[in-house]
């Protein structure tokens, strides 16, 4: 019984050590975000995605990343776990 307690105790202190994740959205983070959080994006990078979005509308899919200059099919895989696409809610 001990060990048990012991062995869920562990668990849970190695669980708290873990970060926290949280994916980034691309409808909605700053050209700030997006330098600092991914890979191989600076800000010249970072300002056409937001400049992308702000002309094209919000994005459908992170997949749609590529269309913008200097995104390439590497450079998403390399960041496609850290990205996610919400929605906007139409505000009337």
């Amino acid at each position: 019984m001990l060990q048990g307690v012991k062995c869920c105790l562990l668990a849970l202190l190695i669980g708290l050590s873990l970060p926290a994740f949280a994916a980034l959205d691309l409808n909605s983070a700053t050209a700030e975000q997006l330098a600092e959080q991914l890979q191989g994006v600076g800000m010249t990078k970072a300002q056409e995605i937001v400049r992308y979005r702000q002309d094209n509308g919000p994005f459908v899919s992170v997949d749609q990343l590529v269309e913008v200059k200097g995104i390439g099919a590497i450079l998403l895989e390399k960041n496609r776990q850290l990205l996610t696409v919400e929605q906007p809610t139409e505000t009337k």
